[in-house]
């Protein structure tokens, strides 16, 4: 879990680092501006993030599947070697989905002046500033949704449903308690995580859903990078003790 964790505080950290520049920007200023090729870098650079972060806790989930559904056979299973080629099929697999998009991409032609209403280029502004045909980039972003988005989403359900049925069979109260707190802190980073792009791709827009959208984009891109370390942070009791140490120290001193 700890290896799987670097690894997603390693996608979190340039994940944010690819947003937050440009949107502090448009903050302050109240506009920023980028030029097309550096739109479409910024896009390329969220969308392998992304994907990358999805694929991380869709194996998290079978991590903890594992655990608690087959303990006698984790450590066989999610072994040194395994956990590496998991990992590594992440960050492979999400780069060569999205360059085969980005070559699309780089062949449209776009409008000599555009703005975009939003805080990172998405696809859909940089398809909205577009003047050519991008029927295929449409239906390659669909295939691309399915497998990065919605076949993991479905994993981590089914996972989880295996999970949750394991754990009402274990007789003890506190064997309960103790299973469910082993994946408690990754239930809620993916509930988060999900909701935000499933509210975001597949409800059903309103007239003020563009800034709806901005907000919910808002919580994925900043607020879910944000919170991970401190959700799995409060789940080690040595950083507990040491908080609990720093708030008492505090607190005396103020006195």
């Amino acid at each position: 879990m700890y290896f799987f964790l670097k690894n997603l505080a390693i996608s979190d950290v340039l994940f944010t680092s690819n947003i937050l520049p440009a949107l502090l920007h448009v903050i302050l200023w109240g506009s920023g501006h980028l030029s097309i090729t550096g739109c479409i870098l910024q896009y390329y650079l969220h969308s392998f993030l992304a994907f990358t972060q999805s694929f991380l806790l869709t194996i998290m989930s079978y991590d903890r599947y594992m655990a608690i559904c087959h303990p006698l056979h984790y450590a066989s299973v999610m072994n040194t070697r395994n956990c590496l080629y998991l990992v590594c099929f992440s960050w492979i697999f999400s780069y060569i989905l999205i360059s085969s998009e980005i070559i699309f991409i780089f062949q449209l032609q776009f409008c000599h002046s555009s703005d975009i209403d939003n805080f990172f280029c998405d696809i859909a502004q940089i398809l909205e500033i577009s003047s050519s045909d991008n029927l295929i980039i449409i239906c390659e972003d669909l295939v691309i949704g399915f497998l990065t988005i919605f076949f993991p989403f479905l994993f981590v359900v089914v996972s989880y449903i295996r999970i949750f049925v394991t754990i009402l069979n274990i007789s003890s109260v506190t064997g309960r308690k103790k299973a469910f707190s082993t994946c408690s802190s990754h239930l809620v980073i993916v509930c988060i995580y999900y909701g935000t792009l499933i509210a975001i791709y597949m409800v059903p827009a309103r007239d003020n859903s563009r800034n709806q959208k901005k907000f919910k984009s808002l919580i994925y891109t900043v607020l879910t990078p944000f919170i991970n370390p401190i959700i799995y942070s409060l789940r080690n009791q040595e950083i507990l003790e040491s908080l609990k140490k720093l708030v008492i120290k505090h607190v005396r001193a103020e006195k």
